[in-house]
């Protein structure tokens, strides 16, 4: 039996993770995407306080992450598949491309759909090209949208490897200097990845295990695989067929280390051990795509979807659960894609409207509202007591962490932004269509 202290549950990392140095996962050192990092820049632009800007070979929407003297990223080089019809929108009630909503890498080829799924490390010094990791795109490709492709899932690392995950079900585990561990085809060996729009959640580690949600249309299970190996040490299948965009958090309670799970019938707790499934709070959502956030025995989610609602749990429930035995729950007024974020006792949430809205972790009660503009996707981050918001238009606010709204900066890049940045080292690293660029020379 694993022990679930602090040290051996914080995504499975080794104590170097903790130091502020690195952003081992796309919600950081902590699954919480906050830093303990200092001196992060406030300002910048084009051509200010930019230490790199270096293009990417492909394209995507999964977060870089940081591990020492590297910065990992994933892309897809080539065409995927292009579902028909009308695609999902952030913007409710007006135009969402002069919002600033468009779509990803612009007007999307109609050649034959082929595809490269590639994983690479870049000095996060410089931003030189240290290696790309390629595997052929296999088996039915998602049927994507356009704001997404194979290159949704983002990639985690140990500090001794990076395991890497595409849209298809293909699963990579590369050393940090990019030689192959092994690989697995999820599509082959269990059952073809087919949820609407594609497979958008993230791997996560518990210490020896790394954890995968797959929660499709034909087939919802949780799995862990032995991240030395790939081998399979449990699954746990669904009796019903939920499906689930998020990724899962892992976070501690009073019976041990807990798997949470964001889904379309509602937000369920396994045993990380096992995979046995402890709890479950039942909420029907189209498209739950906000991964939990935790502190303190708590964890906070936003369920998704057009200003759905957001709660605050316990950690450590049995059986099925309702809303008199939630902390708090609002119905209405949170993200569709964005997470929560929680910092320094306040929660901090951003919407498809421009919408920015600051809550008290304790009550759930608001404590701000303001509309700030833009269109946001990606997640906030916070540090050094400052709160970090990119919109899709290339558009940043920096937000004093607090009770009262108070904008320290607007900043512009003249780029599409959908994934969530990264920090590592007093540096932003920040993932656009084309490139992948280090905000900060030391500089504020």
């Amino acid at each position: 039996m694993r022990n679930p202290t602090i040290a051996g549950l914080l995504l499975g990392l080794s104590a170097a993770a903790l130091s502020g140095a690195d952003w081992p996962a796309w919600r950081g050192p902590l699954g919480t995407s906050v830093s303990p990092d200092t001196g992060v820049p406030t300002e910048w632009s084009d051509d200010s306080n930019i230490a790199w800007k270096t293009r990417l070979r492909g394209m995507g929407v999964s977060s870089p992450i940081v591990w020492g003297d590297k910065v990992f990223v994933t892309y897809q080089i080539g065409r995927g598949t292009m579902r028909p019809g009308r695609h999902p929108s952030l913007v409710q009630g007006g135009d969402p491309l002069s919002a600033g909503e468009v779509p990803l890498g612009g007007s999307r080829p109609e050649d034959e759909a082929s595809a490269t799924l590639v994983v690479a490390a870049l000095d996060a010094g410089d931003g030189d090209l240290l290696w790309e990791s390629e595997m052929r795109a296999e088996g039915p490709l998602p049927e994507v949208h356009q704001k997404s492709n194979m290159a949704s899932p983002s990639p985690v690392t140990d500090g001794e490897r990076v395991y890497a995950w595409f849209s298809t079900g293909q699963l990579a585990a590369l050393t940090l200097d990019g030689r192959p561990v092994w690989q697995r085809h999820l599509g082959h060996d269990y059952s073809v990845f087919d949820i609407s729009w594609g497979h958008g959640s993230s791997p996560a580690l518990h210490e020896d295990l790394l954890i995968l949600l797959c929660f499709h249309r034909t087939s919802s299970y949780l799995l862990a695989l032995d991240k030395r190996t790939g081998n399979e040490v449990w699954k746990t299948d669904r009796a019903t067929q939920a499906t689930s965009y998020s990724t899962p958090g892992v976070v501690d309670s009073p019976g041990g280390v807990e798997i949470v799970v964001n889904n379309s019938e509602g937000v369920e707790g396994y045993d990380a051990e096992t995979g046995e499934k402890l709890w479950q709070f039942t909420e029907a959502n189209r498209f739950p795509i906000p991964a939990p956030v935790h502190s303190n025995g708590v964890v906070y989610l936003s369920r998704g979807y057009r200003s759905g609602p957001y709660l605050a749990l316990k950690t450590g429930e049995k059986g099925d659960i309702g809303e008199a035995d939630l902390r708090w729950h609002v119905d209405t007024g949170a993200p569709y894609v964005s997470s929560l974020i929680h910092y320094e006792g306040l929660i901090y949430m951003a919407n498809g409207m421009g919408i920015v809205t600051c809550v008290d972790a304790e009550t759930g009660e608001r404590v701000w509202q303001e509309r700030m503009g833009g269109v946001y996707s990606a997640t906030p981050v916070a540090a050094d007591g400052k709160i970090y918001l990119f919109s899709e238009s290339g558009d940043a606010l920096v937000l004093r962490a607090g009770r009262e709204s108070e904008i320290l900066a607007r900043n512009k890049l003249s780029e599409h932004i959908i994934a969530s940045p990264a920090i590592a080292n007093g540096k932003l690293f920040v993932r656009s269509d084309a490139y992948l660029i280090a905000i900060g020379t030391g500089s504020n």
